[in-house]
Order: C-alpha cells, then sequence, then structure tokens
C-alpha cells in the first residue's frame, strides 16, 4: 500500500500528462470548489453502455491522444 502523498503525488502527475499542467490545476480547483462526489459521478458514467462499448470507447480515446 502506499502513502497519501504517494497517491497525491502519482495524481498530480497522471493529471498533468493526461491535461496538461494549467487543465490539471483547473481540474482541481473546480474539485475543491464544488461540493462534489467523484465516486457517485463516475457511477453514473456511461452505465448505459455495454462492457464492450466503453471498452471501444476507451480505445478511440487512447488511439486519438496518440495520434494528437
Amino acid at each position: 500500500m502506499i502513502t497519501d502523498t504517494e497517491i497525491r503525488l502519482k495524481g498530480i502527475q497522471v493529471l498533468a500528462e493526461h491535461l496538461g499542467d494549467v487543465e490539471a490545476e483547473r481540474f482541481i480547483a473546480l474539485i475543491q470548489r464544488e461540493p462534489f462526489d467523484y465516486t457517485e459521478w463516475r457511477q453514473g458514467l456511461d452505465e448505459d453502455l455495454s462492457i464492450e462499448a466503453i471498452s471501444e470507447k476507451a480505445m478511440q480515446s487512447r488511439k486519438k491522444r496518440v495520434l494528437d
């Protein structure tokens, strides 16, 4: 199990890698500003899609990021 500090550092690194520094900071600011339950929000995403459709959507998103 990793420490809370390690989780924070890895989280910031992932956000910055995928969003860029400015957008990562914006994401953090948005999360801190609003009363927001990430787990509840995340569970509602793509709930009507099959596992195959979610997987296809993820693969397309990844492919797009690689090409950009």
